[in-house]
């Protein structure tokens, strides 16, 4: 177990890190080559077109600014200038309502930490019930803080129940507040929106099958009967599996010939030659720049071949299509209503904006949806089951005494003293965040096969999935295997009725152990966000082999986002942590602070400069994070419940019973306050915006507007020259509309971006306007 020793070298380990982490970013942010890496936010909004740099050659890669290297810790109060209105208006209300998260965990946990530290310490420390029981069980200095110290049966547990009342109140008093701020935030940000397609646009899924009619024609008659006055038109979803398949083809093709282009312009005396066989490892020598130019030539044939051949083809035609409506109005009455008798056909939700949209998932059935939902659900049981393997070899790292009492013939080599503290001390946290390192692509992984339409969607149902597994594995399965390595020899020798006893007393003791994973995870972890260095490199690579044009250089940039599915589960292990340990191991508090304030200040310069969101939810990811605070309440009162019914505590034990009650009461009246608010859209709202730009914008033709609204991004990886190849002619599918506005008009410069930067997915699709 982790003595005060090994949290020590822990603490300079993790500090050290951060600091180097932060000591490099510092200066390798005010390279002007590296410009594009720190601050690619500022040159996709059109802040910054160029490094500042000094006039002389060197100048363009080194800062020759002496002052600038005395004055590089000056991105921390840069980082605090902006307001959150600007945050807002800069980068969305996804990215402001993300940090304030932060700041929630700094409002709840500085007075608690406060209150805990002078009140509860003393009252464990003055009781000294572990000095009896070291003989039977390991124990450190530090579990003499915790409420383990206190004697079985003490008066002294009406305190710790007074302040779990107290902190409970607290927590659910800035939770009420914070709720009601992120709501209003939430409603002002869609009252002041600008016009946005996804406002008058619905996504319609499982639509049936009529014999004798097109998709397209079933949808056009079913709104126009049903939405007579407010029906606007529609665009269908083709299946372009292989068509898609083509696309990618040709873009890994095209890298290939700008690369070798490139080699051959720097060394024009010698022609670059590669191999046709497998990866280029065997086969005939060719000339690379005629080779890949050749590939593009006949794969641009194929993919014109199998645009045409889907658009020829009804069958291609997926039971699903975008259908737009004149107004506000009529699109939240669809979207919030069941439009058929059978509730599993004519399927209707508010479409995601285009450049959230996540076209693979659009054509799967209903039916299918039940079976991958069942089927991810036994996944990611067996998952979280499969890896207390792991779970559990990290925690005998963390309990060294307990396995030394069982295997003595180890004791030689972890004695040495700095071994020890290393091994206790540093790196339990570190095999836990190795172990860790994967799972949120294994979560994005199964949401995507459970069918959701929308990245917004998929990334909070990974971020779910992976706070169950961390609730799970990395709390409950760490105390669990923890306290067995810990008490091994103790449960081996003792009577069945004493093992209760010894687990309440040991529960308190894994705050050693949590405390390791916040500093190696949450100090230095946090730091090396910040560096970039993964970014860095592949910048500099793509730099040097593959840009030719500042367009190509601006394509190399990649700004990343907040990656919600594995930062939002984190963020609410840390509220687990802090809320559970603050009335069982207050010394933990601490290291939580530090953790929210550091993490603050580095997501705050990361959401300005660089991060550029893939979507805007407008924070449907609130009610969430407000819910597993609750449940992290919840779980703190049972704990100590059941922490207090093996101190023998009948009198007090009882107390905390309607504590629960009220947590959940508290919970229900927020759920049914504010929540609203976020799944659905008020007709009033939508009235309210329909008639005021009825009155400011009589002249509006919101046909034309929707018109490409959801172009599929894959018609964006083309030229214009390669456009006018792939264009719809629309006496061969039949279906009335435009075809030339379809693949030549621009989307809104608002998605332009995400467009260039998303692979290609599945589905293409085609406008249908509806008949006057």
């Amino acid at each position: 177990m982790a003595t005060l020793e090994d949290i020590g070298v822990s603490a300079f380990i993790n500090i050290l890190s951060a600091f180097a982490f932060l000591l490099a970013f510092a200066l390798l942010r005010i390279q002007p080559i590296n410009d594009r890496v720190y601050f690619p936010k500022w040159y996709i909004s059109g802040g910054r077109t160029s490094p500042r740099r000094s006039g002389n050659f060197v100048g363009k890669f080194v800062n020759l600014n002496f002052w600038t290297y005395l004055t590089f810790l000056n991105w921390m109060p840069q980082a605090m200038r902006m307001s959150e209105a600007e945050i807002i208006q800069h980068a969305g209300l996804d990215s402001a309502v993300f940090l304030r998260i932060y700041l929630l965990g700094l409002k709840i946990f500085l007075p608690i930490t406060v209150l805990a530290l002078l009140i509860l310490i003393p009252v464990n420390v003055s009781s000294g019930t572990l000095f009896f029981l070291k003989k039977e069980l390991v124990v450190s200095n530090i579990d003499k803080l915790s409420i383990s110290n206190v004697r079985p049966q003490s008066t002294r547990f009406f305190i710790h129940i007074g302040m779990e009342y107290l902190f409970t109140f607290w927590i659910c008093y800035m939770l009420y507040k914070e709720y009601h701020k992120v709501a209003l935030m939430r409603l002002h940000f869609l009252a002041s929106q600008n016009r946005h397609v996804e406002q008058f646009t619905v996504v319609v899924r499982n639509v049936p099958h009529v014999s004798g009619h097109s998709i397209s024609d079933t949808v056009n008659h079913f709104f126009q009967t049903n939405h007579p006055n407010h029906y606007n038109g529609q665009q269908a979803v083709y299946n372009a599996n292989k068509y898609s398949k083509l696309v990618r083809k040709r873009e890994r093709l095209q890298n290939w010939l700008d690369y070798n282009q490139l080699k051959f312009e720097r060394h024009p005396y010698k022609r670059p030659i590669t191999k046709t066989g497998f990866l280029g490892l065997w086969g005939t020598r060719v000339d690379s720049v005629e080779y890949y130019k050749q590939q593009i030539k006949e794969l641009d044939k194929r993919i014109a071949l199998e645009r045409q051949r889907i658009l020829k083809d009804p069958k291609s035609i997926m039971p699903v299509a975008f259908v737009s409506f004149n107004s506000r109005w009529g699109a939240a009455v669809c979207a919030q209503t069941q439009q058929s008798r059978n509730p599993t056909l004519w399927l209707t939700n508010w479409a995601p904006e285009p450049r959230d949209v996540y076209w693979r998932n659009l054509a799967i059935p209903f039916v299918s949806l039940s079976i991958r939902k069942l089927i991810v659900s036994l996944t990611v049981f067996a998952l979280v089951f499969f890896y207390m393997i792991p779970i559990a070899f990290v925690q005998s790292l963390a309990n060294l005494e307990g396995l030394e009492k069982v295997a003595p013939f180890l004791r030689p080599v972890i004695e040495l003293k700095f071994i020890k503290s290393f091994l206790q001390g540093f790196l339990p946290g570190l095999a836990l965040k190795i172990f860790l390192y994967i799972l949120p692509t294994v979560m994005m992984i199964l949401s995507k096969i459970e069918g959701h339409i929308a990245l917004s969607t998929l990334e909070r149902r990974a971020s779910a999935k992976y706070y169950y597994f961390m609730l799970v594995n990395v709390f409950l399965g760490s105390i669990a295997a923890g306290t067995a390595f810990e008490q091994l020899d103790s449960f081996l020798h003792q009577s069945p009725t004493q093992i209760p006893r010894t687990i309440g007393v040991s529960i308190p003791m894994k705050a050693t152990f949590f405390i390791t994973y916040i500093m190696v995870d949450g100090w230095a972890g946090i730091a090396s966000e910040i560096l970039r260095l993964k970014p860095l490199v592949i910048f500099h690579l793509k730099n040097l082999f593959l840009v030719k044009t500042e367009r190509d250089r601006e394509q190399a940039m990649n700004p990343g986002s907040v990656d919600f599915p594995e930062t939002l589960p984190s963020l609410q292990l840390y509220f687990l942590l802090g809320i559970v340990y603050s009335v069982v191991t207050p010394i933990l508090l601490p290291f939580i602070l530090v953790f929210f304030a550091f993490a603050f200040f580095i997501y705050r310069h990361q959401v300005i400069n660089v991060y550029n969101q893939q979507y805007e939810s407008c924070a449907a990811f609130w009610p969430h994070v407000h819910s597993r605070i609750i449940a992290s309440l919840l779980i703190s009162q049972l704990l100590l419940l059941g922490l207090l019914s093996t101190k023998k505590a009948a009198n007090s034990t009882p107390l905390l019973v309607a504590l629960p009650i009220l947590t959940l009461t508290f919970h229900k009246y927020c759920k049914n306050r504010f929540e609203p608010a976020f799944r659905k859209y008020p007709l009033e709202e939508a009235m309210a915006k329909d008639t005021m730009e009825q009155t400011t914008e009589p002249d509006l033709n919101i046909k034309a507007y929707l018109a490409d609204a959801y172009l599929h991004p894959i018609f964006q990886s083309f030229e214009e020259e390669e456009l006018v190849e792939v264009r719809v002619d629309k006496s061969q599918t039949h279906i009335p509309g435009s075809s030339d506005s379809e693949v030549s008009s621009p989307s809104p410069s608002h998605y332009a971006y995400h467009y260039e930067a998303q692979p290609p997915p599945h589905y293409v699709h085609h406008y249908h306007e509806a008949e006057p």
